[in-house]
């Protein structure tokens, strides 16, 4: 004798449609926690380690190239200092760029460009910062130049054909003659495309007379990481400057990260 199948009881199915709900729930929540934390820990790495900036101009080639996206250390120097021949990326000590005026782009556009410079994905802030050469720390007297067109610090000739990019048939590693002392927490920085590059010679009429201060610094230039046939470390050619005495009377040669400390007010 057959029977007929039993039916399913409403009663009976509603505990486990409950807890379906709560399992979706459950890991929709997780799936928020997670990238809450990602996006935490990648703007934490973005502030204080590493951060990523594109190259908009030509002042640095052939060493970078207009729109290599970069790698900048802004951990290392707090602990280090800086160095002759290391490549800095900095803010605007004040009229060394253009005033431009930025095109207001929709909320949506806005809010996902701030999204994605948070994991460094995007560098909208690059055109707001520079990127040069160190030269001189504080206390070095740079000068240029010398009677084969070098330039030299601390009286030490410095060859630097490894990087400079000149124009066809032109020695003299500067159009500009200049003889600095570079202050205490500044540095003295130009570009390595030395005759297309308006660096600390073409700003010794601003209020900082040409030096940047190591508080405007964010870091240091250490890998190109697009296009990736470009990939690599970023030479800092530090035997360029291995033979460069500490100046006199002897200072610190190596420039602290640390802002210098605010008067009280």
């Amino acid at each position: 004798m057959t029977t007929e199948p039993e039916m399913a009881s409403p009663v009976a199915d509603a505990p486990t449609r409950a807890s379906r709900g709560r399992g979706w729930a459950v890991f929709a929540r997780d799936v928020i926690v997670i990238v809450l934390i990602a996006l935490l820990v990648s703007f934490l790495v973005k502030t204080f380690v590493v951060r990523s900036f594109y190259i908009p101009s030509g002042s640095m080639k052939n060493t970078l190239q207009i729109d290599d996206r970069i790698l900048v250390d802004e951990l290392t120097p707090r602990f280090t200092g800086y160095d002759r021949g290391d490549i800095v990326v900095f803010r605007d000590p004040g009229g060394w760029l253009p005033v431009t005026y930025r095109q207001p782009r929709p909320p949506f556009l806005e809010g996902i460009d701030w999204v994605l410079s948070l994991v460094g994905l995007t560098a909208p802030d690059s055109n707001d910062h520079l990127i040069k050469r160190v030269i001189g720390l504080p206390g070095d007297r740079v000068e240029c130049c010398d009677s084969l067109g070098r330039i030299t610090a601390n009286g030490t000739p410095i060859d630097e054909s490894a990087y400079l990019l000149l124009p066809t048939g032109v020695t003299k590693v500067s159009d500009l003659d200049f003889d600095v002392t570079v202050p205490e927490g500044t540095l003295w920085v130009l570009g390595d495309n030395r005759y297309q590059s308006k660096d600390s010679r073409y700003n010794q009429e601003q209020p900082g007379a040409g030096f940047v201060p190591l508080e405007n610094v964010v870091g240091r230039a250490f890998l190109i990481t697009w296009p990736f046939d470009r990939f690599g470390i970023i030479d800092t050619h530090d035997d360029v400057f291995m033979g460069v005495p500490d100046p006199q009377p002897a200072t610190a040669a190596r420039a602290t990260a640390r802002a210098p400390e605010s008067p009280a007010r």
